[in-house]
C-alpha cells in the first residue's frame, strides 16, 4: 500500500525543504512549483487562472500515476484549503494509500521574509508581491486533527 504525504503551509513555510527529506527516504516528489516552472511559467505567482488550472490538472494526474504504480509520494503544494486537502485524501483513498497531512508551521514574519528574499532563480524560488504573500498567509486554512492524520512540523 503506498503512502501519500501532503505537505501544506503558506508560501515560505519550508515545504520544499521537507519534500527533499522525503525524497531522500525514497518518496517520489510531485511539486506544483516544478510543474509550473517546467511548463514555462515565470516564477512569479499567482499564475493566471487558466495556467493555474492546467498545472493543477498535471499535478493531480502525476500523483494519480505514481500512486497507481505503487510509489510512495510526497506532494509539495500549499494545500491552503480543507477542500484541496480533502480532494487529495480522496485520491489517495482511491489507490488504498495511507495519507498524511504534514503542516509546516512557520511564523508569519519568517515565512514572509523568506518570500521577500526570493529571486526567481529556480522552481522553488517563486516570487510573490508582498501583499500577495501576506494575503496567501492570512487566508491559509490551518489543518486540524479532525481532518485525519496530521503531523505538525516546525518550518526550517
Amino acid at each position: 500500500m503506498p503512502n501519500l504525504v501532503l505537505l501544506c503551509g503558506p508560501a515560505g513555510a519550508g515545504k520544499s525543504t521537507h519534500a527533499r527529506r522525503y525524497a531522500a527516504a525514497g518518496y517520489a516528489v510531485a511539486s506544483v512549483d516544478e510543474l509550473a516552472w517546467d511548463a514555462g511559467h515565470a516564477p512569479v505567482h499567482p499564475l493566471p487562472d487558466d495556467a493555474a488550472r492546467r498545472v493543477a490538472e498535471v499535478l493531480r494526474a502525476r500523483v494519480d500515476e505514481l500512486l497507481r504504480d505503487g510509489s510512495d509520494v510526497v506532494v509539495d503544494s500549499s494545500f491552503w484549503s480543507l477542500a484541496s486537502r480533502d480532494a487529495y485524501r480522496a485520491l489517495g483513498a482511491a489507490h488504498g494509500a495511507d495519507t498524511l497531512v504534514v503542516y509546516v508551521d512557520t511564523p508569519r514574519e519568517v515565512a514572509l521574509a523568506r518570500v521577500a528574499a526570493r529571486a526567481a532563480s529556480h522552481p522553488h524560488d517563486v516570487v510573490l508581491a508582498p501583499e500577495v504573500a501576506a494575503a496567501f498567509h492570512d487566508g491559509f486554512e490551518v489543518p486540524t486533527p479532525d481532518e485525519g492524520p496530521l503531523e505538525v512540523v516546525p518550518g526550517t
